[in-house]
């Protein structure tokens, strides 16, 4: 089975792209989702991070945004995080792939958005990253979340800029316009995918 890991920067339309190879019939792993699994309530992640950083953890729930204002702009606390977590992510992204490949699957992918930051795009057997122009990207950041603008350029400064991820990809999509657009550019990218 062939692997395709499929990222992006914030608001370029990773999730959109991953909607639509689901409306093709091809398995996606949100990716983000299984991060936010392994720190549900009763998970020992969750237990982990309450010990590190008691006051992220507010009735037996993670405050996802009070986690983020702690590891944004502390890499060591980053780290920390990412040894809670990831060693979980990658057992149940492995069983996932597992099951597909076993249900017969040709094709399969896992969509997160930190995956050429981590360097786990090396897992995948092709890379698929979704990218804008920065000013879209600012606007639909702004659009999306209710962000001012430093809130914005925060969020930007603490990600990989968007030519690094593109330059790692083996095909990029560029989402600046209309939904038909990028629909196009996806049946184009994807055939370049399955080659």
């Amino acid at each position: 089975m062939r692997t395709v890991g499929l990222t992006g920067g914030i608001a370029c339309g990773k999730s959109t792209v991953a909607g639509l190879l689901r409306a093709r019939g091809v398995p996606v792993l949100d990716l983000d989702q299984v991060a936010r699994d392994v720190v549900a309530p009763g998970e020992p992640a969750l237990a982990e991070i309450a010990a590190a950083w008691p006051q992220v953890v507010v009735d037996g729930r993670l405050d996802r945004k009070a986690l983020g204002a702690v590891v944004m702009s502390d890499p060591d606390a980053r780290r920390t995080l990412e040894g809670f977590t990831h060693p979980r992510i990658w057992e149940r992204m492995e069983a996932w792939l597992s099951a597909r490949a076993s249900e017969g699957a040709s094709v399969a992918a896992v969509e997160a958005a930190l995956m050429v930051e981590t360097g786990s795009y090396r897992r995948y057997d092709k890379l698929l990253v979704v990218s804008c122009a920065p000013a879209v990207q600012r606007a639909r950041l702004a659009a999306r979340e209710g962000y001012d603008p430093v809130t914005v350029e925060r969020w930007l400064a603490a990600q990989m800029p968007l030519a690094d991820k593109e330059a790692v990809a083996d095909v990029v999509i560029h989402n600046d316009t209309s939904p038909d657009v990028l629909v196009a550019a996806l049946d184009e990218a994807w055939s370049r995918i399955l080659a």
